[in-house]
């Protein structure tokens, strides 16, 4: 029921947002955040400062300590089934990505309409001067010194979004959430707001599919179509019934 009502809901709409959290890049090899075997459990009480602005301008190394495993984790993998699907039925949709992961797999996949509303690994800049450097420069940087620093000597970050900081083009977010006809969410938790309050302004159908647990709280409007599968089976069986081949 939940295969072909999505499968038809996707081949009528003309404008479509896909959500993603963690949950799509767990099929890939990257383990996501929050959940019981997550990157968060691996590090313990470190994980609370990684990502702390705070924290990073006193002490970035331990930020960079988590960097450098997680690139590697990064360039090891490859993406999903689902990440190619949703590549692919951009090809033929009005279709934006809104993603809360910071990996780049969405665009590696062939995605060309991706908004890291979390930001993301392949942009870094200085916090003096504002050079911004690549993702290929900040690894040659790393290799050669715990803490990257610019050649004014100011410290390097890269466009990923920690604690204490505003999230990127939430206004273009929320005016692509109220105007499509399908809002697809994969792999989100829908816990970690503004990002789960996207769902809300949707006015046409909206579909979840994730294996984990959903907190609902910040959707304030029902979900039309809810799939509680792992996240590639379930993909590869809705490709085989909308005829694409990603």
């Amino acid at each position: 029921m939940g295969l072909k009502a999505l499968a038809s809901a996707l081949e009528g709409a003309r404008r479509i947002v896909v959500l993603t959290g963690a949950g799509i890049s767990t099929a890939s090899g990257i383990p996501d955040f929050r959940g019981p075997n997550g990157i968060y459990r691996q590090l313990g009480a470190e994980a609370e400062r990684i990502f702390d602005i705070d924290h990073f301008m006193v002490n970035p190394s331990t930020f960079y300590g988590f960097h450098r495993r997680f690139l590697e984790m990064v360039e090891a993998v490859r993406p999903s089934f689902a990440h190619r699907f949703i590549a692919k039925l951009e090809e033929t949709k009005d279709l934006a990505v809104i993603t809360q992961n910071v990996d780049g797999l969405h665009q590696r996949a062939g995605s060309r309409n991706v908004i890291e509303i979390h930001g993301g690994i392949g942009e870094n800049s200085c916090l003096t001067c504002g050079r911004t450097y690549s993702l290929g420069d900040l690894k040659a940087m790393m290799e050669e010194r715990e803490v990257p620093l610019c050649s004014c000597g100011g410290l390097i970050k890269p466009h990923v979004v920690f604690f204490g900081e505003g999230v990127r083009d939430l206004d273009r977010c929320m005016e692509l959430s109220r105007d499509c006809q399908v809002m697809l969410v994969v792999g989100s938790s829908l816990t970690v707001t503004p990002a789960a309050s996207l769902p809300s302004l949707c006015k046409g159908t909206l579909a979840v599919v994730s294996r984990g647990e959903i907190y609902t709280g910040h959707v304030r409007r029902p979900i039309d179509i809810m799939i509680e599968e792992d996240i590639d089976p379930f993909f590869m069986r809705l490709a085989a019934e909308m005829g694409l081949k990603p």
